[in-house]
């Protein structure tokens, strides 16, 4: 149907080792925020979490600039904030994909204006071939090839999220 490009175990291990690393970036003197990008983070920010070998506290704001779409609208809309204020913490956000970047770039800036100690940015994907925002990403799982991608959270229409492996959707597909 459509070709694996990142398969589960190679998933599974790139998120064990990000983990790890921020584990070591972030000692257990402040409290650690990771801030998951509905709806497409889901599973990479749950697994993300369980993968810190230490107390991390859990958040999650909710932005939109595809709808249905493949292509974005150029438009980043809020539609669920973090409930929390993250003064003086340390906050990763964690994002399934950078691909323009103005989501990122966004939401970076919504939180910065609440002054954490440091401001991070974990994203599974990165899709340097469609950056239209410069983006800085601290901790990236990999980097992503110039095609649409579903499963392991990212959608097609809220289809193929449940996919255990990221896979490339071909154009027949986009259709149905």
């Amino acid at each position: 149907m459509f070709e694996i490009v990142f398969p589960e175990e190679a998933i599974q291990a790139r998120v064990l080792e990000l983990g790890r690393r921020i584990g070591e970036d972030h000692p257990s003197e402040r409290r650690l925020w990771l801030i998951g990008a509905l709806k497409g983070a889901l599973f990479f920010h749950a697994d993300l979490a369980r993968a810190v070998p230490r107390d991390v506290a859990i958040d999650f704001v909710q932005a939109s600039s595809y709808g249905d779409e493949t292509e974005s609208s150029g438009n980043v809309r809020i539609l669920r904030d973090a409930d929390h204020d993250f003064e003086g913490d340390d906050v990763i956000l964690v994002e399934d994909i950078v691909d323009s970047g103005r989501t990122a770039s966004t939401l970076l800036r919504l939180f910065a204006e609440r002054k954490p100690h440091s401001l991070k940015l974990a994203a599974l994907l990165d899709k340097p071939s469609r950056r239209v925002e410069p983006v800085h990403i601290d901790y990236c799982g990999f980097r992503s090839p110039n095609a649409f991608l579903v499963g392991y959270g990212l959608d097609h229409a809220q289809k193929f999220r449940n996919l255990r492996e990221i896979r490339s959707l071909d154009e027949a597909e986009i259709g149905r």
